[in-house]
């Protein structure tokens, strides 16, 4: 079977649903291909930390109203060492903050708008595959209920993730800078109220911890661990006597505790790929750049990318102009770097390194207290943890 759209997007991650809501506002047709199912993508949990920018933008495409109801809006977050909590006052410093809203329920918000304005999304696609982006009508091609199907498209938008196929069809054109680290996050999910109204992020010498959240009923908790790190080593007890010990205080600030639902391993990694297009088509979010979850910025780095590709596609289909697209790498990748500068200095900052030595501790701790008690270097830190502008 054959298919025609304006825009092929690959993915229903958050990267792929914001550009098919955004084009759409803008009357430009799109078709959507996962191979995941829909039950798979509302449910699966990732990130939770949204810039006031993506708010922002969320509202205004008319998404937002269920994240403005259950969101949990942060005004500042609290850095944590040597047993002391230093609060970092977003709000005071920047006039934003940021807010809790976990990712699987905006993929839910964005489904839904998308099945309300008739958008199409075909889920649990098999055997995708991305053809012809050097010309002016490349092609996906998949199986749809067993059925090939080939979806003939003026931009391909590839927001298939890391390990999607739109990045490995060009990966001969792209050069790849990356960096891994020697340590992971063990994540969980528990059925806890917060034992802080906001984020806690912890440095201990006994490795990184944070404390998140979810909703009012629900904490999201991290501990460094090793990259190979066996689960089965690590009884819900264990971890919560490992938590409570990195997040203790001077004070007897205690940890609420409750039946763990979720547990889990995050490697961490730092990647980004130039160019981020190739002929018509355009990388985004994961497919282009990966950064450690630290500075809670991929979420936000994938509706930054869609927005300017958005833009740039717009521009095309009103005037026949092209040199937003032309740029699309160009201007992406300035926002990126930033992001990925950032997200390195707070996992430089907070996280022991294998071998570390007492001087390299010691540089830690004065990194921590220079940016809790200087003005000027809250403001930085504040700055870029609510969200740097778009361009």
């Amino acid at each position: 079977m054959r298919m025609r759209t304006q825009v092929g997007i690959v993915g229903a991650g958050p990267a792929g649903l914001v550009l098919s809501h955004l084009l759409h506002r803008q009357g430009i047709e799109s078709v959507v291909v996962e191979a995941r199912s829909r039950e798979y993508c509302e449910q699966r949990v990732r990130a939770g930390v949204l810039e006031q920018g993506t708010v922002d933008l969320l509202t205004e495409m008319g998404v937002g109203d269920r994240m403005k109801r259950e969101g949990l809006v942060h005004d500042g977050v609290e850095i944590r060492f040597g047993g002391q909590g230093h609060r970092i006052d977003f709000e005071a410093l920047t006039g934003h903050g940021i807010t809790i809203y976990a990712q699987q329920e905006m993929v839910k918000d964005l489904i839904a708008a998308r099945l309300r304005t008739g958008g199409q999304t075909l889920f649990e696609v098999s055997d995708v595959t991305v053809h012809d982006f050097d010309s002016a009508e490349p092609k996906i091609r998949f199986h749809d209920n067993g059925k090939p199907v080939e979806l003939v498209c003026d931009f391909i938008a590839g927001c298939d993730g890391f390990h999607g196929v739109c990045r490995q069809s060009i990966s001969r054109a792209l050069t790849i800078y990356e960096r891994l680290f020697p340590f992971a996050w063990l994540g969980i999910l528990a059925a806890a109220p917060p034992s802080s109204q906001e984020l806690i992020y912890c440095y201990h010498e006994r490795g990184f911890s944070l404390h998140s959240m979810r909703s009012p009923e629900v904490t999201r908790l991290y501990l460094q661990c090793a990259p190979d790190e066996d689960l089965a080593q690590w009884p819900d007890e264990k971890i919560w006597e490992e938590l409570q010990t990195r997040l203790a205080t001077r004070n007897g600030w205690k940890l609420t505790q409750g039946p763990i639902l979720q547990k889990g391993i995050t490697g961490m990694r730092s990647f980004v790929v130039e160019p981020m297009q190739h002929g018509r088509l355009y990388l985004a979010g994961d497919a282009a750049h990966i950064v450690p979850p630290t500075g809670a910025k991929g979420l936000n780095l994938a509706v930054a990318d869609v927005r300017v590709l958005a833009g740039a596609i717009a521009e095309f289909y009103s005037g026949g102009r092209t040199e937003k697209l032309e740029r699309y790498s160009e201007t992406c990748l300035r926002r990126v770097w930033l992001v990925q500068r950032f997200s390195l200095w707070m996992t430089s900052m907070l996280h022991r390194f294998p071998g570390g030595d007492a001087f390299e501790a010691h540089r830690q701790l004065a990194d921590l207290d220079y940016v809790t008690s200087s003005p000027a270097a809250a403001q930085t830190f504040a700055e870029n943890y609510v969200g740097l502008p778009i361009n």
